[in-house]
C-alpha cells in the first residue's frame, strides 16, 4: 500500500468512503480534462443549435472566411 494513503489516513476509511473519494477524484479529473458529459442545459443548447442549423442548411460560412475573420479579430 502506498505511503500517501497511510499518510493521509485514507487506508483507515471505510470502503464506502474510499469509493466515494475515488469517484470525487475521478470526477475532478474528468471535469478538468473536459471528459464529463454535457449538463442538461448544455445538451438543450446543443440540440437547439442543431435544429436551428437544420432549418437553414445553406446559411454557412467557409473555413477560409471564418479563419480570416478570426485572424482580423485577434490581429494575428
Amino acid at each position: 500500500m502506498g505511503h500517501v494513503l497511510q499518510d493521509l489516513g485514507i487506508d483507515r476509511l471505510p470502503v464506502e468512503q474510499r469509493m466515494e473519494l475515488v469517484q470525487e477524484i475521478w470526477d475532478s479529473i474528468a471535469l478538468e480534462m473536459g471528459l464529463l458529459p454535457p449538463t442538461q442545459e448544455e445538451q438543450n443548447e446543443l440540440e437547439s443549435r442543431v435544429a436551428e442549423d437544420g432549418m437553414s442548411p445553406a446559411d454557412v460560412s467557409s473555413w477560409d472566411v471564418i479563419k480570416s475573420d478570426a485572424l482580423k479579430r485577434w490581429r494575428l
